[in-house]
């Protein structure tokens, strides 16, 4: 049986409702949240948390190789909806062309979790 849905105290996952692979959750924090570019390095642990919870949803769903997975988010202005929410992607390997485009690294509309947690680290480093 597929878990579509898991309930944390701050967070909750579902399943996204136009998938761009065989797994496609998002995470998102009940609190509402800008977006990832609204986030300051207090910020930090609330991304973890969000990739922990994806990483359950994964493996709730039998899918363990971890290796094979991508989360992250789409950098404003391109984000559909006007609140955080971390894609969790597996797997990786067998994304077809457009999403491996949509959910491209190092691309200007969208950065993986491990990216933005750098970026926070980083600019809180140099202020």
């Amino acid at each position: 049986m597929l878990v579509a849905f898991l309930q944390y105290e701050d967070l909750v996952c579902f399943r996204d409702i136009r998938p761009g692979a065989q797994h496609h959750y998002l995470v998102v924090p009940i609190e509402h949240m800008g977006n990832c570019k609204t986030l300051k390095k207090d910020h930090i642990p609330l991304v973890g948390k969000m990739m922990e919870a994806g990483k359950n949803i994964l493996q709730q769903n039998n899918f363990t190789d971890l290796n094979d997975i991508r989360m992250g988010f789409h950098w404003p202005p391109f984000c559909s909806v006007s609140h955080l929410h971390l894609h969790v992607l597996a797997p990786v390997s067998q994304l077809g062309f457009l999403s491996r485009m949509i959910y491209r690294i190092n691309s200007y509309w969208f950065v993986t979790a491990e990216q933005l947690i750098e970026q926070l680290q980083n600019e809180n480093a140099a202020s």
